[in-house]
């Protein structure tokens, strides 16, 4: 009875986040480590892609963000060909042009890109300076404001047997070493020693959704044990197209799905939801020695809901 209360609670949240999303206030943001989150982009500017990325421009005057973290669907809907491909324009190049937004976006692969050339992903790094992408998985070290960050960018795509299987639609899927990447992220967190450790990835490992239930399965089997046995604080994906926050008996992550910053879909709660909401929009991440938090962002600039981790 308890846990039909709780999401009907949330069920409620969800239709009323909107309208009570409070205006953003800059002082939240002062003298902490702050970047944003931002995914599932490349729509050729339709839907609230465009307005969206004059917000995160005109949001960044202010707040001065790191960098744009990009877990993935850059390209919708077959990747692209290669570095000219005219997607690199028309996605991305000349709908992020606010000159707040010439910073290190630092992407993973979504599925999308998978559908396409991965390496010509990879490879536009040589092309644009903003476009930083070291490798398919990468992880980089922050030190500000007091704090240190790990971040952990994954590539999901291999590590669900949906993908692997279908070479005509993925042909690059099948191609990885899916438990090399697994040992490496075992390795990478073992190391792990900054105060705070985000990894992020194009797919969740819970959500609520109308896509296969053995994608998460697969999340759930290969990658879940292994963050829960390193105890990350977050893990930040896109691929569902709405915001949902949540939070599993017996875990101590905050598993966070960012939603769309384009094309939204609706969403409701499952188990574990602590918040969801079907708006559009981008998250953005802010640290210092006290605490971590989430804000979750819709077109207009308000806060729909903030997720906050304090030190222990």
């Amino acid at each position: 009875m308890k846990q039909i209360k709780h999401i009907l609670l949330v069920a409620l949240l969800c239709t009323v986040s909107a309208a009570t999303a409070q205006p953003t206030s800059y002082t939240v943001f002062k003298d902490k480590f702050n970047f944003y989150v931002a995914n599932d982009l490349g729509r050729n500017g339709y839907y609230d892609q465009k307005p969206i990325a004059e917000r995160m421009g005109v949001m960044a005057e202010e707040i001065d963000p790191e960098f744009v973290a990009a877990p993935g669907d850059i390209h919708h809907f077959d990747g692209v060909r290669s570095v000219s491909d005219p997607l690199w324009m028309t996605n991305y190049e000349l709908i992020y042009s606010h000159p707040e937004l010439m910073i290190a976006w630092h992407p993973v692969l979504g599925n999308h890109e998978y559908r396409g050339n991965t390496q010509a992903v990879l490879d536009y790094a040589q092309v644009s300076r903003r476009w930083e992408m070291p490798a398919r998985y990468y992880t980089k070290i922050y030190a500000a404001y007091g704090t240190t960050l790990r971040l952990v960018w994954l590539d999901t795509t291999p590590m669900m047997d949906k993908y692997r299987n279908d070479s005509l639609t993925y042909p690059d899927a099948c191609r990885q070493d899916l438990d090399r990447q697994l040992a490496w992220t075992d390795s990478v967190l073992t190391v792990a020693s900054e105060q705070w450790v985000i990894v992020l990835g194009h797919h969740p490992i819970y959500a609520q959704t109308k896509k296969e239930e053995t994608e998460r399965t697969d999340m759930q089997r290969r990658l879940d044990p292994i963050l829960r046995s390193h105890k990350v604080d977050m893990y930040v994906c896109g691929h569902i197209h709405n915001f949902q926050h949540i939070r599993k008996t017996g875990s101590d992550i905050d598993y966070v799905v960012n939603s769309s910053a384009s094309l939204s879909r609706k969403v409701n709660p499952i188990d574990g939801t602590r918040f969801c909401s079907s708006e559009a929009g981008f998250s953005i991440i802010s640290a210092d020695a006290e605490t971590l938090c989430l804000r979750m962002i819709d077109k207009e600039g308000k806060v729909l809901y903030t997720i906050t981790r304090k030190h222990k």
